[in-house]
């Protein structure tokens, strides 16, 4: 049977915030005794992350390799800054009991933390289900599909620490950092304070000979050095699962390669143009007006196990 290569996209796909971005900005600052309402912040944040976006594409990760920049670390820090420093300076120029302050390290500490873990952000009621049902698929039969389930996704190493903190065992694989290089950012802090999370499975895995994680890898634009839809993300992805499973080269047929995401543009089209199987995940009522004709949608990651059959090998 033909390997399968399964790769999820994680903000909005896997986990959502657990209360509007402004709201938690707005709640940390009151700890520190700065009065600013979600209001102010909403349209400081997405003005500042726009214009760190755009002098600093994919987190800086260019100045970064090269010593210049932090990485997203950084990246974030500048984000958070900005953002309270547009939200003060508008409040207090309409109204006079509104004065701008100074950002206390403290504060950027606390939304870093915040946004690396369950404090912010929240599974989707579907996904701890389906990660079991794929366990259980993967046990069904006498001949066992090897199966790698990697999460792609446009963003910073944060992801690998907030999958864990909400429960989901990530393997230790770090894809896309073939350069040589190491790329200054949040993993180094990981790998200094992470303990096994006592989601961590004792199953045999049908790739290792070691505890069945419930993603094999993540692969961040960060990382890679590309953004979805570029054709270099699902190459990499690629790559790394026929490293996982000592298949560099790849069985008779290839590999099976599915894509899910919210995104229709970079999630659904780029892995269709990039020659894989993909699924729109529709997250709201509105997502559906993006696809066109002929989309192949799911309303539930739940859906996907079933598309995905008895594991048996489709052409």
């Amino acid at each position: 049977m033909r390997p399968l290569l399964l790769t999820l996209d994680a903000f909005n796909t896997l986990f959502h915030p657990r209360h509007p971005i402004p709201a938690q900005y707005a709640a940390s600052a009151s700890a520190f005794n700065i009065p600013i309402s979600p209001a102010a912040l909403q349209p400081a944040f997405k003005s500042a992350f726009k214009a760190q976006s755009r002098t600093h594409p994919n987190y800086g990760r260019d100045l970064a390799l090269r010593g210049e920049f932090g990485g997203p670390r950084q990246w974030w820090e500048d984000v958070i800054r900005g953002s309270f420093a547009r939200a003060l300076a508008e409040s207090s120029s309409s109204n006079s009991n509104v004065k701008t302050a100074e950002i206390p390290d403290a504060l950027v500490a606390d939304l870093l933390h915040r946004f690396a873990s369950a404090r912010g952000y929240k599974l989707y009621d579907d996904v701890r289900p389906f990660f079991e049902r794929m366990r259980d698929k993967q046990k069904e039969g006498t001949r066992r599909r090897r199966v790698v389930i990697g999460v792609v996704s446009n963003s910073d190493d944060r992801v690998c620490s907030v999958l864990e903190s909400l429960g989901v065992s990530v393997g230790e694989t770090r894809a896309g950092e073939g350069s040589g290089h190491k790329l200054p950012g949040f993993e180094e802090e990981r790998e200094r304070t992470s303990t096994p999370h006592p989601n961590t499975r004792d199953s045999v895995s049908p790739l290792q000979d070691q505890g069945q994680t419930d993603v094999d890898f993540v692969l961040t634009s960060y990382q890679a050095g590309a953004e979805k839809p570029n054709p270099l993300v699902w190459d990499t992805a690629l790559r790394t699962a026929q490293v996982l499973t000592d298949d560099v080269v790849g069985e008779e047929g290839g590999w099976e390669c599915v894509h899910v995401g919210d995104d229709y543009g970079k999630d659904y089209r780029g892995a269709v143009d990039a020659g894989w199987k993909a699924y729109y995940l529709l997250r709201d009522s509105e997502a559906a007006a993006n696809a066109q004709e002929g989309t192949k949608t799911i309303t539930s990651l739940l859906d996907l196990v079933t598309e995905l059959g008895e594991f048996k090998q489709t052409n």
